[in-house]
């Protein structure tokens, strides 16, 4: 049984004030202290990470925050574009179930403020296809490719897409590390500016900072009644959008929520609470019906009329305001989640608590589905 001991993220948003060593070591001590345990007690370091060698041209990243931290021990830096945080937790994962190590520290982190705008355009692109970069497309543009695909597939009308984001800014404006604090409605979001059409601004994630880190183990070291990972799984799919047979589900999200959901013994219907990769509004409206939460064609239905609202629906999709709302570091985004639905099952999570909260799924993916991780916790 893989033990989630520690937790801790810092604040997501422009921190420019803040060096990725600087909120590394935050979250890192931060989740530490949470667990009751000291770094000598920690066998090995992954860190997730998509952007640094791109960025800021260190890849090195396992020594240096080993460095950071005052670690002697095994660090490993893993990348899968903006599922590298959920691939960091699932090396630490198999690195326990395999006999190696004990006790394993995951850390995500990501500073994308300090460059500029085509900078991390360019840089965020280097998870498509060959193809894909040499058309001019961006992630805004294949997503929106994917946006106008559901809704012409399925009859749905861009406010009713609005209504993840109105969704997650209202979940956001409870989150006191949320980038975003303040609500916004439909009519907000359908006069920001278009960015791809169908994607105008507010149904975009933004570009931010922040690190997050993760504590387990094999063994409950702190002596409470733990949450723990019942599940952690991978899948793939080919990098260009237009190699798959669908634009409206990622066949790599519904391989890995299936093993996930046979592994931990449960359904859909059991999810209590779950954090969605929203890095567009179209991807939690998708991502909703392929993790079997909502019918094919439903899902943005569903989140606009409040099935997946706290306190109004039955599985809460994002409390923490999700990518939307929350920000999107893209190496630390898969680790938050897992920070956030640990704090739902301990009953932490403060005014955007979801009630009796027993089973929570992080749905973590990178490029455009080209991976999935997706891991299923339970208390």
């Amino acid at each position: 049984m893989i033990h989630i001991l520690g937790v801790a993220t810092t604040e997501f948003g422009e921190l420019w004030k803040k060096s990725p060593r600087a909120l590394a070591k935050q979250a890192a001590e931060g989740a530490l202290e949470d667990a009751g345990l000291k770094i000598s007690d920690i066998d090995a370091l992954f860190v997730g990470n998509m952007l640094a060698g791109i960025l800021g041209n260190q890849a090195n990243l396992g020594s240096l925050f080993a460095e950071e931290l005052g670690l002697s021990v095994p660090a490993i830096r893993v990348e899968g574009a903006c599922a590298s945080g959920g691939l960091a937790l699932h090396s630490g994962v198999n690195g326990i179930l395999s006999g190696q190590y004990k006790t394993v520290l995951a850390l995500g982190v990501e500073k994308m403020t300090d460059s500029g705008q085509d900078e991390v355009t360019t840089g965020l692109m280097a998870a498509g296809s060959d193809s894909e970069r040499m058309a001019g497309a961006t992630f805004p543009g294949i997503y929106a490719l994917m946006a106008q695909a559901y809704l012409e597939e399925f009859g749905i009308s861009e406010e009713t897409l609005a209504g993840v984001s109105v969704k997650n800014h209202y979940h956001g404006s409870l989150n006191d590390k949320a980038q975003f604090r303040r609500v916004v409605t439909v009519e907000d979001v359908m006069s920001s500016g278009r960015i791809a059409d169908p994607l105008k601004l507010l149904d975009c994630s933004p570009i931010s900072d922040g690190a997050s880190a993760v504590v387990i183990s094999s063994e409950n070291l702190r002596k409470r009644k733990p949450v723990y990972v019942s599940a952690s799984e991978v899948a793939t799919d080919t990098l260009a959008l237009h190699d798959r047979k669908s634009f409206t589900s990622l066949s790599s999200v519904v391989r890995a929520s299936k093993n996930a959901y046979k592994k931990a013994g449960i359904s859909p219907s059991d999810v209590d609470v779950s954090e969605i990769h929203d890095c567009f509004s179209i991807a939690e409206a998708i991502a909703v019906e392929d993790l079997g939460f909502s019918k094919r064609g439903e899902g943005a239905k569903d989140i606009a009329t409040g099935k997946m609202t706290l306190g109004k629906g039955k599985v809460i999709t994002n409390p923490s305001g999700g990518l939307k709302a929350c920000g999107h570091p893209v190496g630390a985004t898969g680790i938050k989640q897992i920070v956030e639905i640990t704090q739902q099952l301990r009953g932490e999570a403060g005014g955007r608590q979801v009630k009796r909260a027993k089973i929570g799924l992080t749905h973590n993916v990178g490029g455009s589905g080209a991976v999935a991780v997706i891991h299923i916790l339970k208390n």
